[in-house]
């Protein structure tokens, strides 16, 4: 006759290494999303991939940005920002809000994003340049230590749309940035909303 005693006991292991298995998966699953909303509401890590951000970010250099500050909008004048590219820099269509959602939590292509510094923001006026060879914001001139003399070999003059940004590499004379879109659609303004996040721990504000 069967031994009830061990078929209790081979029952119980098995819905013990059951319920194992299923802690083990329900913990895996804590992770990804714990990660997913980590990298979708805090921070996000990048690798810089060009010489555009020299001296104050080198190639290969790895970067941590706040996304915080780019889901509330709040972008000032000297971050340096990571940025969806797609409608500027690059000719693809907009980010979709799927594709959005995806860039907040890692998913998605990595060429899309830039990484520059916000020269001005809605509402201000910048051009290039004074006797100095220095930027005009508003009509003052800006003191940049990590850019060239003079700070732009590109001359400018633009009003800077509400709700977008005007954005430029450290390294003005290696940099693609908003003054390669002049004359294009969206003259160079980059919308706020394509912010991924602020640069933690580089670079100065501008003065």
């Amino acid at each position: 006759m069967p031994n009830r005693h061990e078929d209790a006991t081979f029952g119980s292991r098995l819905l013990c290494s059951a319920r194992f298995w299923k802690t083990i998966g329900a913990i895996a699953i804590l992770i990804v999303l714990l990660g997913g909303s980590i990298r979708g509401f805090v921070i996000q890590r990048f690798t810089i991939p060009s010489a555009s951000m020299e001296p104050t970010l080198d190639v290969d250099d790895s970067i941590t940005v706040w996304r915080p500050d780019a889901l509330s909008g709040d972008i000032q004048r000297g971050d340096i920002v990571v940025f969806d590219g797609r409608g500027s820099f690059i000719d693809d269509a907009l980010p979709s809000p799927l594709q959005k959602m995806g860039s907040w939590v890692g998913l998605g292509p990595r060429d899309v994003y830039y990484v520059k510094r916000v020269i001005a923001v809605g509402g201000d006026t910048l051009q290039c340049c004074d006797g100095q060879g220095r930027l005009l914001l508003n009509d003052e001139p800006l003191n940049e230590d990590y850019a060239p003399d003079p700070a732009s070999a590109v001359e400018f003059s633009v009003e800077v749309p509400a709700g977008t940004m005007w954005v430029m590499g450290d390294n003005r004379n290696d940099s693609a940035d908003s003054r390669s879109l002049l004359g294009r659609p969206g003259g160079g303004f980059i919308p706020i909303d394509r912010v991924i996040g602020t640069v933690i721990g580089h670079g100065s504000s501008i003065d």
